[in-house]
């Protein structure tokens, strides 16, 4: 099944997988990768240098910034804030974005955010509301500000 891409979605990359899902007012640029069977759901923003796996889900209100990679079967819950600068500045002549990798199988709650330069360990899970700091290993279960271990995965 071809991608769908809603009438008022500005989609301009031709990388995107069968059977994904593209919804109203999304902007994806013409680098992006989406893999297959994907939900990108409304007011959605997909920079350049993304790579997304298959049957990735990504609920309204999240923007997607250049170097960020998430890899197979991730949900990114509503709202949920990628940063791609440390110390973020105005017309930085010098910004270089840090890659942010999000293993498969990841969750992600609403509104957390998810500072640069991080790994957010397979089957890993964030709490709605989370700021994540460092990375997060497999299998745990993170929250609060800053995010915390309440879980240690196997």
């Amino acid at each position: 099944m071809k991608p769908f891409f809603h009438p008022t979605s500005d989609v301009q990359s031709k990388n995107i997988g069968n059977g994904t899902r593209v919804w109203q007012f999304c902007v994806i640029l013409p680098e992006a990768k989406i893999g297959a069977d994907c939900n990108i759901c409304s007011h959605s923003l997909i920079e350049n240098k993304v790579t997304i796996g298959n049957r990735v889900t990504i609920k309204s209100g999240v923007f997607i910034w250049d170097h960020i990679t998430i890899e197979d079967d991730v949900f990114i819950g509503p709202n949920v804030t990628f940063c791609n600068d440390k110390f973020p500045q105005s017309k930085n002549i010098n910004f270089q974005a840090l890659k942010t990798v999000i293993r498969a199988g990841a969750s992600i709650g609403a509104n957390a955010t998810i500072l640069p330069g991080l790994a957010i360990g397979k089957n890993a899970v964030i709490g709605a509301g989370a700021v994540v700091t460092k990375d997060v290993e497999q299998s745990s279960t993170v929250v609060g500000n800053p995010a915390r271990i309440v879980n240690m995965g196997v």
